[in-house]
Order: structure tokens, then sequence, then C-alpha cells
């Protein structure tokens, strides 16, 4: 999903943990631009500016641009490493994409209409195996979220990722019809979850 976060950057010219912690006294966070079949770029951007892009929820796993001297470039942030005492940012990775780059995101799954669902109403208990779908996705494409309509589903129904419409262009990254839930029987919930544990292991 694209945002319309914009980051400004400047280009650092050392690496390394001196060049890093002498960003950070400048109240700067370090990172690196890499992808697009070109060469990592080390960069910084103010630390009060990048924290105010991730805490908006629309950085990690959306497009942003990134801005250095008038010129931008389409990212999509990977990785932000955080200070463990002062829980702030202090590293940032960001990949260089186009509009039509296949990226690879962990998206979210949310389920429609619970009250309503048979199922549940019956004394049933949502069993979701898979709270986020992994896709391979264009990157002008990527949804906020995945959707799963529970209206009409009884205690037994298994929703496996085939019976789910995703954005044009995408598709799940493993390469079998998985669950992703179920409406299972109260009696039946634990061991459905024990049940997701070992195939997510098994991944």
């Amino acid at each position: 999903m694209s945002s319309n976060i914009v980051i400004e950057v400047d280009v650092r010219g050392e690496t390394g943990t001196g060049s890093a912690r002498a960003v950070r006294r400048e109240g700067r966070v370090p990172g690196i631009l890499y992808g697009g079949g070109l060469d990592p770029v080390a960069i910084s951007a103010k630390g009060n500016e990048l924290l105010k892009a991730i805490r908006s929820g629309k950085f990690i796993a959306h497009t942003v641009t990134l801005e250095h001297k008038g010129e931008k470039q389409l990212v999509i942030p990977k990785d932000v490493q955080w200070h463990p005492v002062t829980d702030f940012p202090v590293h940032f990775d960001l990949y260089r994409v186009d509009e039509n780059s296949i990226i690879n995101v962990e998206v979210p799954v949310h389920f429609l209409n619970q009250e309503t669902c048979p199922g549940l109403k019956k004394g049933g208990v949502l069993n979701v195996v898979r709270h986020t779908v992994e896709l391979d996705v264009p990157a002008g494409k990527i949804p906020e979220s995945i959707e799963v309509d529970l209206t009409g589903m009884e205690m037994g129904h298994v929703i496996h990722i085939s019976a789910i419409k995703l954005p044009e262009g995408a598709k799940p990254t493993i390469d079998r019809d998985f669950t992703v839930a179920t409406i299972a029987s109260r009696g039946g919930a634990q061991a459905a979850a024990d049940d997701a544990e070992d195939t997510a292991t098994e991944e």
C-alpha cells in the first residue's frame, strides 16, 4: 500500500560503528538504502521525523518516498532496529522499488461479520491459523489487509487461502492451498490450534 510519507535523507560518506554514533549524536538515525540493482548507500534521517513516520502505522510494509537534494526514490522500509532502553530507532533499512516491482510482504488478515456468523452464534470458535499471510505483490498494490467474510459459515468450516480474494497481481508465497482459519467447536479448538502450531513449525 502506498503512503504519503516522505523521508528526507542525507548520504553518509562513512560507515561503521563510529560513524553511526556520530550521526546519532546529531539527532539523526543511520540507515542503508539497497536493492534495485544498485550498490548499497549509507544514509541518515532526522530522528524525530523517522519516529513520526513509523508511529503513523504506514511505514513498514508500505511504499514511502525517499528524498535527497530534490531527487525522489520510491522505497519500501524493510527493517527498523530499536534501542533496548529508550525505545528509539537506531537504524533502518530501505529497499528501492518501483510501482511494478514484486516484493514480499506480510499482510494482516481481518475477519468480517463475526457477530452474524451461524457457526459462531451456535457456540463455535473462530480458530485463526494465520493472523498474517505472506504475499508476493506489486509494490504499488500492497493491501492494508486481507478480508475474510464469515457470513453463512457453519461450524466445521475450513477457510483456505484459495477462497480469499487477493489484490490483482498478488499471490501467496507458499505454493499450496493452506488453511487460514476454521470455525471449530469449543472442544476442537485446542486441537486445531496445536495442529496449526505444528504446521507453522514445519514451514
